[in-house]
């Protein structure tokens, strides 16, 4: 994992924004909600999965993060579950138990447990979380998102009325959609457009296939990984603007990924690309990109 000490040069080339929680859309202001973030501490409290073979060298505290929304003017954040954990949400309990009405967390779940929905019945009932994070690879290795446990997955997350997100190449769209076509009322969102690669552009047609689910939403995050280009990464535009163009405004959530997104740009950057730099966005555009999609789907309370 990147160190979280930024360099002279990014710290230069970072766009200046003010540390205000609210921003204005026309007469109307509203608080901005980074709606994807991990933590993680090195903490004996709270071991790495035995999976993880090169854990961080650093800390992505709960304390750290809050200390960059205040800086970056960011009012909450959900925060994801981070693979080093594995199915260990304990840390993340933690931060959310700590600090209950800045953040709200989504959990992992092994796909590949028969027992998953009952896993996840405990931590939406018992610990509080706001959703599960399912990441199937693309190659043979993710195939189990076509498999047998996965239908009674989807039915028990549907019931206890949580999101679903998935973290998964475009190649994977289509099982996704999939599943979505047996659970229409199931709230779903995409992560970082599905890390459509940006000179596979025909690609992207595989989410933009997923607009017929209402309820389906997409991340506009990781313009910065799929960009071959220095800040503002122009040349992945292109993806959000397609995708704007079919999903509309009030299914699309910018995010961070902080800390992955660390090694390509600052906090700063991740937010200040989308409402500042993305010129073929309006104010009511940003608005509901930056705020008002991501409350439909994790509300805060006022």
């Amino acid at each position: 994992m990147p160190s979280s000490n930024l360099s002279r040069r990014s710290v230069l080339a970072a766009p200046v924004v003010a540390a205000s929680s609210a921003v204005s859309s026309g007469k109307e202001a509203y608080r901005i909600i980074d709606p994807h973030v991990h933590v993680f501490k090195r903490d004996p409290r709270f071991p790495w999965a035995k999976e993880t073979a090169k854990p961080p060298e650093e800390d992505a505290s709960a304390e750290m993060l809050l200390d960059l929304m205040k800086k970056n003017g960011v009012a909450r954040t959900v925060i994801i579950q981070v693979i080093h954990y594995r199915w260990d949400n304990s840390y993340l309990a933690s931060v959310l138990q700590q600090y209950p009405t800045m953040f709200k967390g989504v959990a992992r779940v092994n796909p590949e447990d028969p027992a998953a929905p009952d896993h996840l019945s405990k931590l939406v009932e018992e610990q509080g979380f706001k959703g599960v994070r399912l990441s199937p690879a693309g190659n043979a290795s993710g195939d189990w998102i076509r498999g047998p446990l996965m239908e009674p997955l989807w039915k028990r997350c549907n019931a206890l009325k949580v999101p679903m997100t998935i973290l998964a190449p475009i190649t994977r769209m289509p099982d996704v959609g999939v599943l979505a076509d047996k659970f229409p009322d199931l709230t779903m969102v995409i992560d970082h457009m599905a890390d459509c690669p940006v000179d596979q552009p025909q690609e992207l047609e595989k989410l933009i296939a997923l607009k017929r689910h209402a309820k389906l939403s997409v991340k506009i995050s990781h313009t910065w990984s799929l960009s071959k280009q220095g800040y503002p990464f122009r040349d992945a535009w292109d993806h959000v603007r397609r995708l704007h163009a079919a999903f509309g405004p009030e299914r699309l959530m910018w995010a961070t990924d902080w800390p992955v997104s660390s090694r390509h740009a600052t906090y700063a950057q991740t937010l200040a690309v989308v409402r500042d730099e993305m010129n073929f966005l309006n104010d009511e555009d940003r608005h509901w990109m930056l705020s008002k999609s991501i409350e439909r789907v994790w509300p805060f309370p006022a």
